[in-house]
């Protein structure tokens, strides 16, 4: 995939063919990287939708056990899917943009009064927490 890094951290139990053959399953051919390995044994990896649902189960179930072999201390995974409670690229793009017109073009001393209400409605507060 052209979006993926030159170089990253595969589980050493899944073979290149494997890789390869699963690469093609998933939305952008985006493998999951392992972003991010923390002392208390939580593990942080990124995965794109896997394309065909039938075979997502499968594919799932065995770059889980992968990662849960390799992992340090055998941790069970956790998945979240934040495509379903985080904005999108294009809305952090839009509150990212509103806020600048509200810090750049508005005079603060004309708007003071609505001031928080408009900071408010770009959005940008609530997707940066």
């Amino acid at each position: 995939s052209p979006s993926l890094p030159e170089y990253f951290v595969v589980p050493s139990s899944l073979a290149d063919q494997d890789l390869k053959l699963y690469s093609y399953s998933f939305i952008g051919r985006r493998m999951p990287l392992w972003s991010w390995n923390h002392p208390n044994g939580s593990a942080l990896v990124r995965m794109a939708n896997i394309k065909d649902v039938l075979q997502q189960r499968r594919i799932d179930q065995r770059i889980c056990n992968a990662i849960t072999r390799s992992h340090p201390l055998r941790s069970d995974i956790y998945k979240s899917d934040l495509d379903k409670c985080l904005p999108n690229i294009q809305e952090i793009q839009a509150a990212h943009i509103k806020l600048k017109q509200l810090c750049v073009n508005e005079p603060f001393e004309e708007t003071e009064e609505k001031w928080l209400s408009s900071l408010e409605n770009t959005h940008w507060l609530e997707h940066i927490r």
